[in-house]
């Protein structure tokens, strides 16, 4: 086997491999309602303020087009890629408890399963949940950028 043919297969192999690593949408809610993956916290909104909170808070981490699903209380999005990472899927259930309270579930999934680095993580994306929550109990509009 010559240089050229062996650099090609091994190329094949990789690509292959690291294409059969990658993370749907559809994995995201999967994995959810498998209660496999996901982190979930109570916040003191209401429903709509929490639906508004996620979708800001995927705008203000870089994310793609959101895909809602509201009869059924989900957000599906994306990212691309960075300079870190192969970008990352994402969905965010929104679920009433209570009229002033709110369960919020996050479910993020690397695209290629072997990258080290994600664009958004669940824990960094209830951090800028509660910063939001915290704006809309001020009165306070929601800004476009992050604060």
């Amino acid at each position: 086997m010559n240089i050229t043919r062996k650099i090609a297969s091994t190329t094949l192999v990789a690509l292959a491999i690291a294409v059969s690593g990658c993370s749907t949408m559809q994995d995201v809610v999967k994995v959810k309602q498998s209660g496999a993956e996901g982190t979930t916290k109570n916040y003191a909104v209401t429903e709509a303020q929490a639906w508004e909170i996620a979708k800001t808070v995927f705008r203000w981490e870089g994310a793609d087009a959101i895909e809602e699903h509201r009869d059924q209380h989900y957000m599906l999005t994306s990212s691309g890629v960075n300079l870190v990472s192969w970008g990352a899927v994402m969905g965010a259930w929104v679920e009433p408890v209570k009229d002033d309270d709110t369960k919020v579930t996050v479910v993020t999934k690397r695209r290629v399963t072997v990258n080290v680095a994600t664009t958004l993580t669940e824990t960094t994306f209830h951090k800028r949940f509660a910063q939001a929550v915290s704006i809309v109990k001020q009165g306070k509009p929601l800004p476009a950028e992050a604060p």
